[in-house]
């Protein structure tokens, strides 16, 4: 081998021993890196330990500490682990207690949960699940839960979550959901119109009232959120000044001032009277509230009020009736003008006075002092009293007075109204000695007519006895004209008498014996028809029960027998009838006496009832027998009438009080 190969190999051997010693050298510096890594590894490895311990103790800590309730469940709803606020609040005992959170949902919710354990496992977490549940002590509630799964590995192993108590809570959203939804429901059907804006006019919250008041084709829901200051130009023209409306809402909303009682006359004479109510918050302002009502009515009838105040205020000033009103102590506190000309006393000299010490004469004071006393316990009544004036002129008044009373129904005093009798109690005297004079001359009168009446018929039976003495001594001279003109001597003389004797009942009724008694006119009626000559071919019908009435017997029995007389008198049927009837009213009864007898044309129905007014000129009327019949039934305070066809019959009508 030649020395060139040679030293090329020692060159070589020196170069790989360099390198050998570099790469030594090398190995050595990272294998002192490493053990001084390996050293902080260990160093930092007992340091992350004892983190991970701490750590876990503070976990712990805020487990079992945590305010709301918080459990840790298996994949299958088991309870694994549960702190104290959460036994609390599902009903357990201890934190130990094995259970299924499952058991606890409400049979109605069973679907959610399970679709919301799907969403739970698919997702990783659920929040804001509210459930209904029904704890282990039995207890209705309802839970708001916010739930995660934990993971080992990736792999799904548990689910936790923080469940909070909302029962509470709920009810009271519900109710004031409901108390909104009420409120909502007044505001909208409210009588008023209510506008709330915002500070910038938008609109918050309107109703159908304020909607008719302002004309706008829009509902309430529709308007909010619209700028009411734009709209308002389209409903200026409904009121009368239509610029000063715009000017005084902007006045009002610039001013941001409580301002109630505003009135507004619209184009059509409604009155709307308009509040303007500032809202504020912390002093910053917020917007305002309108409220429009319509006062038409309300001002109408105060005017109306005013305008009948002043009114009978004028006639209770002016009227013939004096009025006074006096206090609780007796004391006159208020007097018309007509009280004070009635006493002759000035209005100053009448207030606060006891009108009862002075103005009754001395013997009439007993009786004023028991009324005002009666007053006082609420009663009232009108009398008569006898008062002394001013200037000693005694007068008599009517006295009406009643209790006074204030709002609060407390006795406060009494009102009187006294009325001057003065003039009317004279005449009334007057009329008594009258009615004296004219009793004493209706019984010189009836007197009178006694005497007459024998003094006529004495003649008229002396002539009626030398007729039929002539016709007797002469009966073989008399031919036959003679006889009958002695005939209608006798018939005349005959008729006379009946005159008579008509003329003397029919004075004599109402100033003979009128003293009434009970009445039954069934036995009244059976008795006439007894004693009265009824001919086979009339029959007289009593078609109901006849009532007892107060009256004159002879009188009544009078009244029966002229009416069916005369319907007898002038039957002129083959078959006569007539009928009595009877119908109670509410102060008399009404009788009535039906014939189908001739008839009386109506043109005599008024004429018949007076004296001497015959319509047939027979030798057995006088005309007279009808006025009796009004004045019997006047007597017992009814009327009389008639309905009647000539050919068809007449049926007489009257009544007699109860």
């Amino acid at each position: 081998m030649s020395q060139d190969k040679i030293d090329i190999l020692q060159r070589a051997l020196a170069r790989e021993k360099a390198a050998r010693k570099q790469a030594e050298k090398i190995l050595e510096d990272k294998a002192a890196e490493l053990y001084e890594a390996k050293v902080q590894l260990e160093k930092s490895y007992i340091e992350l330990e004892h983190l991970l311990n701490k750590t876990d103790s503070q976990l712990q800590g805020v487990f079992e500490n945590i305010v709301d309730a918080y459990v840790i469940i298996d994949l299958f709803g088991n309870i694994l682990k549960m702190n104290e606020p959460a036994v609390s609040l599902l009903g357990f005992k201890t934190v130990k207690d094995d259970f299924n959170l499952m058991n606890l949902v409400h049979p109605n919710e069973l679907n959610r949960v399970s679709k919301a354990f799907k969403s739970l496992f698919n997702k990783g977490s659920i929040t804001d699940f509210h459930l209904k549940i029904i704890t282990k002590n039995n207890q209705h509630k309802i839970v708001h839960i916010n739930a995660s799964v934990i993971y080992d590995n990736g792999v799904p192993v548990a689910a936790q979550g923080i469940v909070r108590d909302i029962t509470q809570k709920k009810a009271d959203e519900e109710q004031l959901i409901e108390s909104e939804n009420r409120l909502s429901t007044l505001i909208l059907n409210l009588e008023s119109g209510v506008l709330l804006e915002d500070e910038n006019r938008n609109i918050v919250l309107t109703n159908k009232k304020f909607c008719e008041f302002m004309q706008i084709p829009a509902s309430p829901e529709e308007l909010k959120g619209y700028n009411y200051s734009k709209i308002i130009e389209n409903s200026k023209h409904l009121f009368k000044n239509p610029n000063n409306f715009i000017e005084r809402i902007n006045t009002l909303i610039k001013n941001k001032k409580l301002v109630l009682g505003d009135e507004l006359i619209m184009a059509d004479g409604t009155i709307l009277e308009r509040d303007f109510i500032p809202i504020t918050h912390n002093q910053e302002y917020k917007g305002h509230l309108w409220k429009y009502s319509d006062v038409t009515l309300r001002r109408r009838y105060r005017k109306s009020l005013e305008m009948q105040k002043e009114k009978y205020h004028n006639i209770i000033s002016n009227m013939n009736l004096g009025l006074v009103e006096v206090d609780a102590n007796d004391r006159i506190s208020t007097v018309n003008q007509s009280f004070v000309e009635m006493t002759g006393y000035s209005e100053k000299e009448l207030i606060g006075s006891k009108g009862k010490d002075y103005l009754p004469i001395e013997e009439d004071k007993p009786l004023m002092i028991k009324k005002v006393a009666e007053r006082k316990k609420g009663k009232t009544d009108t009398y008569e009293i006898r008062i002394k004036k001013k200037k000693g002129d005694i007068g008599y008044w009517l006295i009406s007075g009643m209790p006074n009373y204030n709002l609060e129904g407390e006795l406060i005093g009494s009102i009187g109204v006294n009325f001057d009798i003065t003039e009317i109690k004279n005449l009334h005297l007057q009329k008594e000695n009258l009615l004296k004079k004219l009793e004493k001359s209706n019984d010189e009168l009836h007197e009178y007519a006694h005497v007459v009446s024998h003094d006529l018929k004495s003649p008229l039976r002396s002539i009626n006895a030398l007729v039929s003495w002539l016709k007797d001594d002469n009966k073989e001279i008399l031919d036959e004209s003679s006889l009958q003109n002695i005939a209608l001597i006798e018939s005349t003389l005959e008729k006379m008498e009946q005159l008579i004797t008509d003329v003397l009942e029919y004075s004599s009724v109402g100033s003979e014996d009128t003293e009434m008694h009970q009445v039954d006119l069934d036995i009244v009626i059976n008795d006439l028809l007894k004693i009265l000559y009824i001919p086979e071919h009339i029959s007289v019908k009593v078609l109901n029960h006849l009532p007892k009435i107060q009256g004159n017997k002879t009188k009544l029995q009078q009244l029966f027998q002229n009416l069916i007389s005369n319907a007898i008198k002038f039957s002129d049927k083959e078959k006569g009838l007539i009928e009595i009837n009877c119908t109670e009213l509410e102060t008399h009864f009404q009788f009535s006496v039906k014939d189908n007898g001739i008839g009386i044309e109506e043109q005599f129905h008024d004429k018949i009832f007076k004296i001497f007014h015959a319509l047939n000129k027979s030798k057995d009327s006088t005309g007279i027998g009808l006025s009796i019949v009004k004045k019997i039934v006047e007597l017992h305070q009814g009327d009389i009438w008639l309905k009647s066809q000539p050919g068809k019959g007449t049926t007489f009508f009257f009544t007699l009080k109860k």
